[in-house]
């Protein structure tokens, strides 16, 4: 990874990152991608930060983080793209399975994205039986709600009543009691974070409505725990197909990072030997 101060912006340069594969990937729920003269653009918010990049060709490997200057750079959008992280080395590893070396290739622009853990959880109770656009559509008007997306100390004592107009169905049973369990202390987010994972998870999952896999989600995207591995219809596939025998030791203790390069592979890649019933 290498980057440049220009008057447009941060130009970032590295190979191992493509805005489809990991903006528009399920992780995130605040990314659209816009028209511009660019090969794509995106607009979106980390914590109510706005943020327009651009990837200037297909396969190009160059970004610009449009009207950022350095120290914001360095301060929030690296460590949002977790551009800390080796993700060639991380892909050469994993390629010593022979069904992780297909993601690589076929997703080779995925990268984890650092988010917010309260916004996280929110997002990830949200996303419960729903597909994408209607979950942007949800967070939207949460955001609509509150002015941007609120923390919880914003949003306590809501009831799923008052959060009606999100048409979130049961979910907002779920948001209300997620807020409370937070905001009284019976929660705590920041003892979550030092837990080790099976320990997070099982925390999470007192709060209504989060069971293993939005727990995982939440533990994986919000808080970097990159050994939790969130399993879904498409992913028990995986396992069951590839992996009966438990996951490769190549991926031992980033087994989150390889999920997301094996659920974009096999959600849009053709696999018809594990795709779900429709």
């Amino acid at each position: 990874m290498d980057y440049e101060v220009k008057k447009e912006g941060i130009i970032l340069f590295e190979e191992n990152m493509s805005l489809d594969d990991t903006l528009d990937c399920g992780q995130a729920f605040r990314w659209e991608a816009v028209p511009s003269d660019y090969y794509r653009t995106y607009k979106g918010f980390f914590k109510n930060i706005p943020l327009t990049v651009s990837e200037t060709e297909r396969d190009s490997g160059k970004f610009i983080l449009h009207g950022v200057s350095k120290e914001d750079f360095l301060n929030i959008w690296f460590d949002y793209f977790d551009l800390g992280t080796d993700y060639g080395e991380l892909k050469r590893r994993f390629s010593e399975d022979e069904t992780l070396s297909k993601a690589c290739r076929y997703a080779k622009g995925v990268r984890l994205l650092k988010q917010d853990g309260e916004e996280c959880l929110i997002s990830f109770i949200l996303s419960q039986n729903n597909n994408i656009p209607r979950i942007k559509g949800i967070i939207g008007r949460l955001c609509e709600m509150y002015g941007g997306f609120p923390d919880f100390e914003k949003m306590k004592g809501v009831t799923a009543d008052e959060l009606a107009t999100l048409r979130a169905g049961f979910r907002a049973k779920y948001i209300e009691d997620c807020v409370r369990r937070v905001t009284s202390g019976e929660v705590r987010l920041e003892d979550i974070a030092k837990m080790p994972t099976e320990e997070a998870k099982k925390a999470l999952m007192t709060v209504k409505g989060i069971g293993p896999k939005v727990a995982m989600c939440v533990l994986l995207f919000g808080f970097y725990k990159t050994d939790a591995y969130p399993v879904d219809v498409w992913i028990k596939r995986v396992n069951e197909r590839f992996y009966p025998n438990g996951l490769p030791e190549c991926v031992k203790g980033v087994e989150g990072i390889a999920q997301q390069y094996l659920f974009h592979y096999i959600r849009t890649a053709g696999e018809d030997i594990i795709s779900p019933e429709v």
